[in-house]
């Protein structure tokens, strides 16, 4: 069965180690036959949520005129969510933050999906990774039946490319042809 999977890349740099893995992943999923969209979120324009209340008291859509709108409306069609992030202080980039903030006007649309997690850091412990992860399990926490499916652990890259050498550019491949 063909799957519309979404792949949310935030790093800061086109061809990073985290947007590395993206591709990856990307590639075992089309290869596989499925139906594969990046997006590079720093490509886009997502403002901050201004809690101004219009989605959640009046029940309509978020009134900021920027790409966030767009961005949702894929997640919600999407099958596979593929969220990935470098790793900042132990936790995600701020451009995955907030287009999670985003999602708040539409977030009981974002429903039955499977989500992969993507993190990439410098750092070599794959358990202190684990407060990235759980940020991307508070959103879904907040999501209707959504499944998680796993997650790639980028460790030990901290320039662009370190990562070309590392198990888990393997394990990307291996985890989007398995989709």
């Amino acid at each position: 069965m063909t799957k519309k999977v979404l792949i949310l890349s935030s790093s800061p740099r086109r061809g990073g180690n985290s947007d590395t893995l993206c591709d990856e992943f990307m590639r075992g999923a089309q290869e596989a036959g499925n139906q594969v969209e990046k997006i590079f979120l720093k490509d886009k324009n997502i403002n901050y949520c201004t809690g101004c209340s219009v989605c959640s008291m009046y029940g309509k859509p978020c009134p900021q005129k920027d790409d966030a709108n767009e961005i949702v409306e894929k997640m919600i069609a999407a099958d596979v969510i593929v969220m990935a992030t470098p790793v900042y202080f132990y936790t995600m980039s701020a451009q995955m933050k907030t287009l999670i903030d985003r999602c708040c006007a539409r977030y009981l649309e974002i429903k039955d999906k499977e989500f992969y997690f993507i993190v990439a850091a410098a750092e070599n412990s794959i358990p202190l990774m684990e407060r990235t992860v759980d940020g991307f399990r508070g959103f879904l926490d907040c999501l209707e039946e959504p499944k998680e499916c796993g997650v790639i652990y980028g460790v030990g890259a901290w320039h662009v490319g370190e990562i070309n050498d590392k198990p888990s550019m393997k394990e990307a491949f291996v985890m989007g042809k398995n989709v």
